[in-house]
């Protein structure tokens, strides 16, 4: 079981930045996959920024370059930082975790096993 809390969220203006925490715990391993994904009310779930088994990092095209995703392995933390935020980014985030995985499933949030409760994203112009 693998335990995930996101903090860090809150309320911003357009051109502001903001880290994201996602602290894990319970039988969590340094080749686990992690990623950030965020949700707005009534649309699916989308991948923002993922790390796969050997650490290597993807982003979504909507925030390559704004965004850098990185895991401490030490103490079992994910981080979102996130800079020049645009209202788009208003969403509730989410970190989740999966055993050692590849291609396709890092980006698939039905295929990661363990979900924390998310936290809110609003930026206002």
């Amino acid at each position: 079981q693998v335990q995930l809390v996101e903090s860090g969220g809150g309320s911003v203006q357009a051109g502001d930045s903001l880290t994201l925490s996602c602290a894990a715990s319970g039988t969590i391993y340094s080749t686990f996959c992690m990623g950030w994904f965020r949700q707005t009310l009534g649309k699916e779930r989308e991948w923002v920024a993922v790390v796969d088994s050997g650490s290597k990092t993807n982003y979504a095209d909507s925030v390559k370059g704004r965004f850098t995703i990185s895991k401490v392995n030490a103490n079992n933390t994910l981080y979102l930082h996130m800079s020049d935020l645009k209202p788009e980014d208003t969403a509730m985030y989410y970190c989740g975790a999966q055993p050692p995985c590849e291609g396709w499933v890092l980006f698939r949030w039905r295929q990661y096993s363990s979900w924390g409760q998310g936290t809110q994203v609003t930026v206002s112009s």
